[in-house]
């Protein structure tokens, strides 16, 4: 009887060379290192062609640069996150501004200005705070120290207005207003989550409806364009657009450049405390 041979190598059935199978799998091996330097390179492409044709939003906007505030630098690649929708700025000088600060605050600023050189009459900060806040500053002294070249000395409340935000509490700058127009309306609403401050003022219209109404349509075509790394950001827009208002043109003056459109409504009378 002759013994059973458990150490012996099983017959190869397939048919195949062990050379042939060893080539195949030194083919495979090398075509998925191809496959990765090639992925490789193309990523390398992608961020040298963007590095290249990158250009700062505002750097040909013609408006006066906005002024230094210890620990705020401007970026220096500004990708817009925010923009006003359904607008025609055709004749219209506008600027969009990020700044940053090393303990992670981020504030998107845009503005608008009747012509080239002139300050701007019109603007809206979204500031989105990092370690270097501890609590949001006073509405009415944050917006009067943005209003470069306006006289902010006269302020009363104004009311609320009604936006997809909610009701946003407004400030009269009564100091402020340009010859022939209306006093100067600052805005300012604030979030806990996420941390988040909408604000501005404007300075522009001639009516104090039309004043309202620009600042009610502003904050209604407020859109978001990229969210970044913030969820929260982004479902707090997303929210927002649920309860969006229309503008109605008819409550509009001719002179309201930003709001064609659309005007919310007001949340009873003006108030004054």
């Amino acid at each position: 009887m002759n013994p059973i041979l458990l150490d012996q190598p099983l017959p190869d059935a397939s048919g195949i060379h062990p050379a042939l199978r060893s080539f195949a799998d030194e083919c495979s091996a090398i075509a998925v290192r191809i496959l990765a330097y090639v992925c490789g390179l193309a990523v390398l492409a992608v961020i040298a062609v963007d590095l290249v044709s990158a250009v700062p939003v505002a750097a040909n906007t013609g408006l006066p640069a906005l002024p230094s505030a210890p620990g705020w630098t401007p970026a220096s690649r500004p990708h817009p996150a925010f923009a006003i929708s359904k607008l025609d700025l055709s004749d219209r000088t506008n600027a969009y501004d990020i700044l940053r600060h090393p303990e992670g605050g981020r504030k998107d600023i845009l503005r608008w200005a009747a012509t080239a050189g002139q300050a701007p009459n019109a603007e809206v900060e979204i500031y989105r705070p990092g370690g270097e806040l501890d609590a949001f500053a006073a509405v009415d002294a944050d917006i009067a120290a943005r209003m470069a070249g306006q006289a902010t000395d006269a302020t009363e409340p104004a009311g609320f207005i009604d936006t997809k935000f909610g009701h946003v509490p407004l400030i009269r700058f009564s100091g402020a207003a340009p010859h022939g127009k209306q006093a100067c309306l600052g805005f300012a609403k604030t979030f806990a989550t996420p941390s988040v401050r909408i604000s501005g003022w404007a300075c522009q219209a001639d009516t104090l409806a039309g004043q309202h109404a620009f600042v009610g349509c502003t904050l209604n075509r407020l859109i978001l364009l990229s969210a970044g790394n913030d969820p929260k950001m982004a479902e707090l827009f997303a929210r927002a657009e649920l309860r969006r208002h229309s503008c109605n043109p008819t409550t509009i003056t001719a002179t309201n450049w930003i709001a064609s459109s659309d005007a919310p409504q007001l949340r009873g009378g003006l108030t004054q405390n």
